[in-house]
């Protein structure tokens, strides 16, 4: 995929937000899990990285550790 970096995190909010329904996780228990790993998050912050699409790689590495991913689908 070429693009622009809008469309780049256009794409990152897409498959984030895919992977949490994937896990059947809300961003209230997000929030909750991320707190208990030790990265203080609320609702309204992960709403706004997440909606945003460019939160830098280690909250996209810690959500994904949090819902028990494996894998990152890459595509749609």
């Amino acid at each position: 995929m070429a693009g622009t970096s809008d469309e780049w995190a256009n794409h990152a909010k897409r498959q984030l937000k895919a992977e949490l329904k994937r896990a059947d996780v809300g961003y209230v228990e997000l929030a909750r899990r991320l707190t208990e790993m030790g990265l203080p998050e609320t609702e309204g912050s992960v709403t706004v990285k997440i909606n945003r699409g460019a939160f830098p790689a280690w909250f996209l590495f810690a959500v994904l550790k949090v819902i028990g991913a494996r894998v990152l689908h890459l595509e749609d």
